[in-house]
């Protein structure tokens, strides 16, 4: 049972990232550093998928809780993330040397892998709508899903 919560998880990072590309590269909507952040929090994300659907496979009990934890972690970084570029940084006529532009640029990551890193917009101009809801609140509440899924995964196990 937890196991195939892992790979449920990694499996929806990978979509919503799709998502992500898709929109960018098909649609033409440019990302804000914010939004490239959120990419690297989904990479995370499945990369850490991938570790506990491996380790509990293995039989490897202690790497898979360790697993699901910074998957948690890192699932509420996101909700953090998304809540501050919807409510924060849309605002603001720049996101420049934001934490996450800073982020993005010093590690490195925005100028070696600009397909799917690289920042093209502020947060304001980034902003879109997807069926009414802004993008930027589409990613809160896919974070939000998986750190509470996940959460549950975590504590069901124990309480039982």
């Amino acid at each position: 049972m937890q196991q195939r919560f892992f790979l449920y998880t990694a499996v929806l990072s990978l979509l919503a990232l799709g998502v992500a590309l898709i929109s960018q590269h098909g649609f033409g909507l440019r990302p804000c550093a914010w939004c490239v952040f959120q990419r690297l929090l989904l990479l995370v994300l499945f990369l850490l998928s991938l570790i506990g659907y491996i380790a509990m496979a293995w039989r490897q009990l202690w790497l898979g809780l360790l697993a699901r934890i910074f998957i948690i972690i890192t699932a509420y970084g996101g909700v953090m993330a998304a809540w501050y570029q919807h409510s924060v940084a849309a605002k603001l006529f720049s996101c420049n040397m934001s934490f996450a532009d800073q982020f993005m640029i010093n590690t490195g990551l925005e100028s070696s892998i600009p397909w799917l890193f690289g920042i093209y917009a502020s947060c304001m101009d980034a902003t879109t709508a997807v069926l009414g809801l802004d993008y930027a609140l589409w990613a809160l509440l896919f974070f939000a899903l998986v750190g509470i899924t996940n959460t549950f995964v975590l504590f069901r196990k124990a309480v039982i």
